[in-house]
């Protein structure tokens, strides 16, 4: 049976493996940009605003956010991730902009006063047995007008990714979960689904961003050409908000507005 995902057993190997490599500068790089985006739709450049960081591990998109002089709320259900993260969040000097909150995002309701502006929810719906209905509630917790900047395991992405390496018997087989890759997420989701599920409870999709949509498919042939990793970050800033190659990212970023 399939359950949620604590990262307290690999806390440490999780922030070097997902954020210290050239995929996590991709993903922080493409996201910081559409997070731009949102900050000018909700005033963010003129106002505080109260950010909820769901399942939001080291931190790492919301620390950007408290330097911006926003208030931010980082729930977690690792007690290590939030350890590591408050220890980061002290040497930036950042403590005051923050409350920290160690429990699954499912009891949020149990902690939060009021209705929150800005809501981030990153790569945690894959590692979620019932991610749907976690997904749901924890939007029931925006504002009017306030906004959600959610990401997810792509699973066009882990198709493409199998099918290149040559896992095809795999792919065949419905890509069953192998628990022997601690890091790789149980399921990847389907993008159309995720874009419902958020519809059907009054939100609007605002932009949607490919994470990875090249870096990953990569060095698989032969002969492969020249180029240096900024080539590669380039491709992927230029192309990861245009179909077909935002649908084949690894992850997908999408954000939506709370309709008045």
């Amino acid at each position: 049976m399939i359950q949620d995902r604590n990262f307290d057993d690999i806390a440490h190997k999780f922030a070097e493996n997902i954020y210290g490599s050239d995929k996590g500068s991709i993903r922080q790089t493409i996201v910081w940009e559409d997070l731009q985006q949102i900050l000018y739709q909700l005033n963010g450049h003129t106002k505080p605003l109260t950010v909820l960081d769901a399942g939001g591990g080291l931190a790492q998109m919301s620390q950007k956010l408290a330097e911006l002089g926003h208030k931010i709320i980082l729930c977690d259900v690792s007690k290590e991730m939030l350890l590591l993260a408050q220890q980061e969040i002290a040497r930036k000097g950042l403590l005051a902009q923050y409350q920290f909150i160690h429990a699954p995002i499912q009891e949020l309701h149990q902690h939060l006063e009021q209705p929150v502006d800005l809501i981030l929810f990153h790569a945690v719906m894959e590692w979620l047995a019932s991610p749907k209905e976690a997904l749901q509630t924890l939007m029931s917790h925006m504002a009017q007008g306030g906004m959600a900047s959610i990401m997810f395991y792509n699973h066009h992405g882990l198709v493409m990714k199998n099918v290149i390496c040559g896992n095809i018997p795999h792919v065949l087989q419905g890509m069953p979960y192998r628990k022997r890759f601690k890091l790789q997420p149980q399921k990847g989701l389907l993008p159309y689904d995720v874009y419902q599920w958020l519809e059907d409870v009054g939100l609007s999709i605002c932009g949607k961003s490919g994470i990875r949509a090249f870096n990953d498919y990569i060095g698989f042939t032969q002969y492969v050409g020249d180029y240096s990793q900024q080539d590669v970050m380039q491709l992927e800033r230029q192309l990861c908000r245009t179909e077909p190659y935002l649908s084949l990212g690894r992850y997908i970023h999408v954000w939506v507005q709370k309709k008045q």
